[in-house]
């Protein structure tokens, strides 16, 4: 939820800036600004759209200088619009501030300093930022940053210039992600490590509450308060070409392409040699411990909520604990009841995004143990959570996730193991199989992928269509959640998924002549139900797609088209079945002309409440 880098150093920065948007750009395209001290002073460009619209403007003004910082934005305060762009500065033109996260208090301050004198030019909250900082300006721009933040509430990440020092680069991050990345003579800042990889792997990653001050021969840690940190920089050993296309067209096409290795290296070391148990060593937490857990709450937000219902379907099979699940803005507000024998785990891809973060506090201060999983070790999520297991899906880049909603379901089959095999509620050989059942997943979706093409027919097919309906019983409906959230995310098309059985009380008033039904029939102990739901809705003129094992000859007779996935067992269906949906949202997408990797009003890293 727009990205912010920042340079200090000898070369020309504009071109970092730019190459370290363009990393970003899936935090936010709605406008793209720079901020740089040139020879005529703090020189702002910026424009509505996407990067490209001002990488044109600067073709024919380009920025001349050696300090900048530069921004993309997901429009929260504001339309998209030239005026409502970041960098933002205030009335002298002499402070330049780029922001992610809301202050949400902007309102009293924005009256308070037009009652000064101040004016304001755009319907942002982030314009307020630099004229409090300037109001609050006595020669030390570190000073005046510390006061206008204890001034301020919300989520931020600020990187912040002033023409009175110009050789400074201040930062801050409350709430918000924000690294610092140090190099030879260069320093740079960051909302995410791609922004900068191409320059340097020594980062330090800032926590809520800390600031930084760049200048071209060094980087101080600090407090808001002003106190001091030592600390180590963190070494980011990813191959950069993980975070580039690789000869596929999209980025999201790469990464569901990728699926096979995250799986692998996701189940990675987990299991040991023998092959029949799981070793998730990351979670501390005792046997008598595991034994005291009443009750599990699952919390987080769109994707990683669908694996979440996944989840709780997986531990409550294998562990026999009851699981609830809840979307992370809504945990706090509803009252939970939780107490000391509650487990609460919670799935951030980012690990950042603010809703999940705030019930993770909620949680701990209500003294249950909190289990992260997520896919960026050093995030918010992981440094809070009591336990973490990482999801090794590498940096993912589209907005639309896919490989990292797939890691998660490795995630929560290892948990579900591991607890199952602590407390004795499944068999050694139940756990046998399935563990060997696992670790075939990433051959088996390479198989899927083979067979791309025939969902390309089916997707070109159902883009002419403006609506349809996605139907499954069990995990199959929680899949059948996440495939209609994929296709509406990229393609635009309304969708909605049903558990198939509640279909006859009411939805079946929707179905028409001709309306596509995608129905999941992977659970086979439900197939009966399944079928018999599938011919409620051809009886009314549904075209019924259906995505089964291979060799259920019996769902052929019921339905128009059948894709077949390889035969698993069906507590692990979902990470299979997954696959097709992802690629019916991609070409459904491209059928329709839109950017796969950037659909419309959305981002990828949700860091605002």
């Amino acid at each position: 939820m727009c990205g912010i880098v920042g340079y200090v150093g000898k070369r020309n920065s504009q071109r970092i800036l730019l190459d370290g948007l363009k990393k970003l750009e899936y935090r936010g395209y709605d406008s793209a600004g720079l901020a740089v001290f040139t020879e005529s002073g703090l020189t702002v460009k910026k424009a509505q759209g996407r990067l490209a619209v001002l990488e044109s403007k600067l073709e024919q003004e380009p920025l001349d200088g050696t300090i900048g910082i530069g921004h993309t934005r997901w429009a929260t305060h504001g339309k998209p619009s030239d005026v409502n762009s970041h960098p933002h500065t205030d009335n002298s033109m002499k402070f330049s501030v780029v922001h992610n996260g809301i202050i949400e208090n902007y309102m009293t301050l924005k009256e308070e300093l037009t009652a000064k004198g101040h004016r304001f030019v755009s319907e942002t909250d982030t314009e307020v930022i630099s004229h409090l900082i300037a109001d609050l300006y006595e020669g030390d721009i570190v000073k005046a940053v510390q006061q206008a933040v204890k001034k301020m509430t919300g989520a931020f990440a600020l990187g912040v210039l002033t023409e009175h020092e110009p050789e400074k680069l201040v930062a801050v991050r409350l709430a918000s992600p924000l690294i610092i990345g140090v190099g030879d003579g260069e320093n740079f800042i960051g909302s995410d490590i791609p922004a900068i990889l191409e320059y340097t792997r020594n980062v330090y990653i800032l926590n809520d509450g800390e600031m930084a001050v760049l200048t071209q021969n060094g980087v101080d840690l600090r407090t808001i308060e002003g106190n001091f940190i030592s600390r180590e920089t963190f070494y980011v050993d990813w191959d950069l070409m993980t975070a580039e296309k690789a000869g596929f067209d999209h980025f999201m096409l790469k990464e569901i392409h990728e699926q096979p290795k995250a799986y692998r290296d996701t189940i990675g070391s987990r299991i040991d040699g023998s092959g029949e148990r799981v070793v998730l060593g990351e979670v501390k937490l005792t046997p008598q411990q595991i034994w005291d857990i009443h009750n599990i709450h699952i919390v987080a937000c769109g994707t990683a909520y669908h694996a979440g219902l996944v989840g709780k379907s997986v531990i409550e099979q294998l562990a026999r604990i009851p699981v609830e699940t809840d979307v992370a803005s809504e945990y706090r507000y509803r009252a939970p009841i939780i107490t000391p024998n509650t487990l609460v785990i919670v799935v951030s891809q980012s690990g950042e995004t603010a809703d999940t973060l705030a019930a993770l506090r909620e949680a701990k201060r209500c003294g249950a143990r909190v289990i992260a999983i997520t896919n960026v070790v050093g995030s918010s999520v992981s440094r809070e959570a009591d336990d973490v297991i990482v999801t090794w899906a590498g940096p993912e880049i589209a907005v639309a996730s896919t490989k990292a909603y797939t890691s998660q379901l490795i995630a929560f089959y290892l948990l579900g193991l591991h607890l199952a095999q602590t407390l004795g509620t499944q068999d050694a050989t139940y756990i046998r199989e399935t563990i060997e059942a696992l670790q075939k997943l990433p051959e088996q979706v390479e198989q899927i992928l083979l067979h791309a093409e025939d969902i390309k027919q089916y997707a070109e097919q159902i883009a002419e269509h403006d609506d349809l309906f996605f139907i499954g019983r069990g995990s199959d409906y929680a899949v059948a959640q996440e495939g209609s959230l994929k296709l509406k995310e990229i393609s635009y098309i309304h969708s909605e998924a049903y558990a198939a059985g509640e279909l006859k009380h009411g939805t079946l008033a929707l179905i028409e002549e001709g309306i596509p039904v995608i129905a999941l029939a992977t659970q086979e102990h439900l197939l009966e139900k399944t079928v018999s739901n599938i011919k409620e809705v051809k009886a009314r003129g549904a075209q019924v797609f259906a995505i089964a094992l291979e060799g259920n000859h019996e769902i052929a007779k019921s339905v128009d088209l059948v894709f077949e996935i390889p035969r698993t067992v069906a507590l692990l269906a979902p990470a299979l079945v997954v696959i097709p949906l992802q690629l019916l949202a991609y070409y459904a997408s491209l059928a329709r002309g839109n950017d796969v990797d950037k659909p419309r009003n959305l981002a990828k890293s949700v860091t605002v409440e």
